[in-house]
């Protein structure tokens, strides 16, 4: 038996779980940021829900609106910005995991030096930020019950990365202190970003599942999670065009917190840093991007750790309805060179992923992936 396990964010779930959460945000102070992206959390009711239930508690809030979908630095150095203007005492964000991750290095900018954005990338800022709620507004991040925020360079930083290079930051102090849950909020988000979301909450269970050092709680974790998300999944696969009902929706937000539990236990293996390429450079959502990668992690599965990959397919319906959803649903018609392929290799080398990967993955099979993908049989 394994049972490590660290989750220290406490999650209010169920429908009016903001509203009636207001005493428990007035013990955070007086003033706060409340961080949003773009139409997401007004259309979902939770930014209304969070401001009537910080007037109740007595909470002066300033809002930050229009973060991205593939938030800055600089983005969040404004919202630390705007954090130290007002004087704010916490931060809450509203949104998808863009938001939310934001809303992560922000806190922790405002208290301390705003510039210090290579410190926040070291996890060495002097001072702890400050106190976090986050509200999801999607079904997939798994952002509300982990340490970590991806966010994007918009200018070159040595050691780090070039602009435009997705990078993250994981540590304790980046948990959220509180985090909402209400399946409502979901039901808004149009078809591609319900369906891109959800394969991000798969990506989560199966890559984590799949770990070879995966204990006994993660795994547990992941067993409630692929039903719930590979059951959504399957129902968005045989309606295309079509919305999930309200049922379905709270089906696919607990799966993606499950999945989210499993995320912060055990990592992430090859999928997600190489669906972070896709995204970088050929605009492909950060969910579908890191689906296009999970029928080989599966048949490494297979391979490596069997027992493990049958369990994963009967929990999602049977290997033919496990590979058959992914075929179904992925959507990233990408191409690229030979040349493109070694360059991208080059960093990956040293990357943690990799070993977190049934039997292990080099740098080498990596490349080989990406030929089979996504270059041309005449150029392979």
């Amino acid at each position: 038996m394994d049972f490590t396990f660290y989750m220290p964010v406490r999650v209010l779930s169920g429908p009016g779980c903001v509203r009636a959460g207001g005493e428990l945000l007035r013990g955070l102070g007086r003033r706060c940021l409340v961080m949003t992206g773009g139409r997401g959390a007004k259309e979902s009711g939770a930014l209304d829900d969070m401001l009537d239930a910080l007037k109740q508690a007595g909470v002066d809030a300033t809002i930050f609106p229009g973060v991205g979908q593939n938030p800055l630095v600089s983005q969040c150095q404004q919202a630390a910005y705007a954090a130290e203007i007002c004087r704010a005492e916490f931060v809450v964000g509203v949104g998808g995991g863009s938001v939310m991750d934001a809303a992560k290095a922000a806190a922790w900018l405002a208290a301390n030096r705003v510039e210090d954005t290579a410190r926040l990338f070291a996890g060495n800022l002097r001072r702890p930020p400050l106190p976090l709620v986050l509200v999801g507004t999607t079904a997939g991040t798994g952002s509300e019950v982990s340490p970590t925020a991806v966010l994007t360079l918009d200018t070159d930083m040595p050691g780090l990365g070039t602009a435009g290079r997705k990078k993250s930051i994981t540590h304790p102090s980046c948990y959220a202190r509180y985090a909402f849950a209400d399946p409502r909020y979901t039901a808004s988000l149009p078809r591609k970003p319900t369906v891109s979301t959800a394969l991000d909450a798969l990506a989560h269970a199966v890559e984590g599942y799949c770990n070879p050092a995966c204990g006994d709680v993660a795994a547990a974790c992941a067993e409630k999670a692929l039903p719930l998300i590979s059951g959504g999944l399957r129902w968005l696969a045989e309606n295309p065009g079509l919305l999930p009902d309200e049922a379905l929706r709270e089906e696919l937000l607990y799966g993606s917190l499950w999945a989210g539990l499993v995320l912060n236990a055990m990592g992430t293996a090859y999928p997600h840093p190489f669906g972070y390429i896709l995204t970088e450079d050929f605009g492909i959502p950060h969910g579908m991007a890191c689906a296009v990668f999970l029928p080989s992690l599966s048949r490494r599965a297979e391979a490596f750790v069997p027992a493990r990959a049958q369990r994963l397919f009967t929990l999602c319906g049977g290997r033919e309805a496990y590979y058959g959803l992914l075929e179904a649903l992925i959507d990233a018609p990408v191409t690229m060179t030979e040349e493109a392929v070694q360059a991208y290799a080059a960093r990956w080398e040293g990357l943690k992923n990799l070993a977190r990967t049934p039997g292990g993955f080099t740098v080498e099979e990596g490349r080989q992936l990406f030929r089979e993908l996504f270059v041309p049989r005449q150029e392979a």
